[in-house]
């Protein structure tokens, strides 16, 4: 039986890394491409490791040359980051107050905010439109870090897992004095803490990849994102799949860098929200 069992699981071990290959082969390409010379992008077979070196030629041009990427770069790093600070922030305060702190109509109240989830973003985006014009947050990066800063799901999500924590800590804390901030920073937050971690690396990446808000919201050629400089680029210079595929592999780089520093974190956010209550 040992044996049958040791048998399947590296069967299954061999198939999901074959599979994994598989997905990972799309990025190998692009990579490899990124330091191609333009004439040997489609050569077939493929080579994976070009046999004529373009250097960083293709990551200069796109970084600092007509179209400079380190702009819009700094851009995306300063939305995405400060929205996943305040977002994170507003979404551990809601989710302890609906989970931890007893008010009246607190049940309804968060039913209706979670109701909210069911409107589509695109039904609101011709309000928030006029709103933004009329209150001069149109064109500027301070409104599009508002949009993404108030999260439903994060505090949902949130939620769920503070409501894991055993009242009798809380009850503890209140013996001894302590008030509802005090018990929400000393002893609610580090006990959530990757889950926290996980929603604000979900929430980073999905800032990061936003198109429609930046596209709707942005004007000014110097504000525009990491992704409205894609498509700009990508219109620019269609013919030059090189330098595509070099502002690509740019794009994507601080997504894997999160990932790979959350990663233990993500972990113990799904081992913490399996074990809860």
């Amino acid at each position: 039986m040992t044996k049958q069992l040791n048998t399947q699981k590296l069967i299954m071990t061999i198939v999901v890394f074959l599979i994994s290959i598989l997905f990972l082969l799309p990025f190998v390409w692009m990579l490899s491409t990124s330091f191609k010379i333009e004439a040997d992008v489609f050569k077939f077979p493929i080579e994976w490791i070009p046999e004529r070196w373009n250097g960083f030629k293709n990551y200069q041009q796109v970084w600092f040359g007509d179209f400079p990427f380190y702009i819009y770069y700094w851009n995306s790093i300063k939305v995405a980051v400060l929205t996943t600070l305040v977002s994170c922030t507003v979404s551990a305060l809601a989710a302890y107050g609906f989970s931890k702190v007893n008010f009246p109509a607190g049940k309804w109240l968060f039913i209706i905010v979670l109701a909210t989830y069911m409107v589509p973003p695109q039904a609101s985006l011709v309000p928030q439109f006029i709103l933004y014009r009329n209150i001069g947050l149109f064109d500027s990066h301070l409104g599009l870090i508002l949009l993404g800063s108030f999260s439903v799901l994060g505090t949902f999500m949130l939620r769920q897992f503070f409501m894991g924590i055993h009242n009798e800590y809380i009850d503890a804390a209140k013996i001894d004095g302590a008030g509802h901030w005090r018990i929400f920073w000393s002893i609610a937050l580090p006990i959530v803490r990757p889950a926290v971690a996980t929603y604000a690396i979900l929430r980073f990446i999905w800032t990061w990849n936003d198109y429609q808000n930046p596209l709707i919201f942005l004007r000014t050629d110097a504000l525009y994102t990491i992704q409205l400089a894609m498509q700009k680029f990508t219109t620019i210079n269609g013919e030059f799949y090189s330098l595509i595929m070099a502002a690509a592999v740019s794009a994507i780089l601080p997504l894997l860098i999160v990932f790979i520093i959350g990663q233990k974190q993500v972990i113990e956010g799904i081992a913490l929200g399996g074990v809860k209550g």
